[in-house]
């Protein structure tokens, strides 16, 4: 399976402050930037790194440094409510940008934008998108991301729908979904039920 749950209390917390229909905007993006955060420190827990040694005002320290490029991808608009939190970890990550829109009668996604970094055959990619509902969406942006050459791809969402997960295993078996729930199901209008209700629009107060 291409799913890897994220079971940290704190991840749970803030979760459950998502799925509240009373959470107001300014809360819902606090509890988002945190769960954000969470989530891209465990789907980079392997990130490439290399022996490094630094000065402290004492004397010497060995540690580790990041050493790999690493990417994040957005899917636009709502992965754009991940991508700060993701570079707080990450301020030297290069970020690449890809626009889908889904038709809601059919539930295909069609590509509006897209502009991904280049040289990528030897980087780390996450792509950030925080709703797995039908799963066209998340494997019409892989399918763009590995024609740019990329190799390494896990994925991070916040609310995953079986429906998603099982067509992103069925098309990318490789890449790894890093996601705290695997909800119940798709209603009539592809929302994941129980859900959190739209994420952009909760995001940005445009409901």
């Amino acid at each position: 399976m291409p799913i890897h749950i994220v079971d940290h209390p704190l991840v749970q917390d803030a979760l459950l402050r998502l799925r509240d229909a009373q959470t107001a905007p300014p809360e819902f993006r606090s509890a988002a930037r945190r769960i954000s955060l969470l989530l891209a420190a465990e789907a980079l827990r392997d990130v490439p790194s290399m022996a490094a040694t630094v000065t402290t005002p004492l004397g010497a320290a060995d540690g580790r440094a990041v050493s790999g490029d690493v990417v994040v991808v957005p899917v636009l608009r709502a992965g754009l409510g991940m991508l700060d939190a993701v570079l707080e970890l990450l301020p030297a990550a290069r970020v690449g940008h890809i626009g889908l829109r889904r038709d809601e009668s059919t539930a295909v996604a069609s590509t509006y934008y897209a502009n991904l970094p280049t040289g990528l055959a030897e980087s780390h990619v996450v792509m950030i998108d925080p709703m797995l509902a039908t799963g066209g969406s998340a494997v019409a942006a892989i399918d763009l991301i590995k024609a740019a050459g990329v190799k390494t791809l896990r994925m991070i969402c916040i609310v995953a729908a079986p429906e998603g997960v099982a067509l992103v295993e069925r098309h990318h078996p490789d890449v790894v979904v890093y996601t705290p729930v695997v909800d119940r199901h798709l209603n009539a209008y592809k929302y994941i039920v129980p859900g959190l209700g739209d994420f952009g629009d909760r995001l940005y107060g445009t409901m």
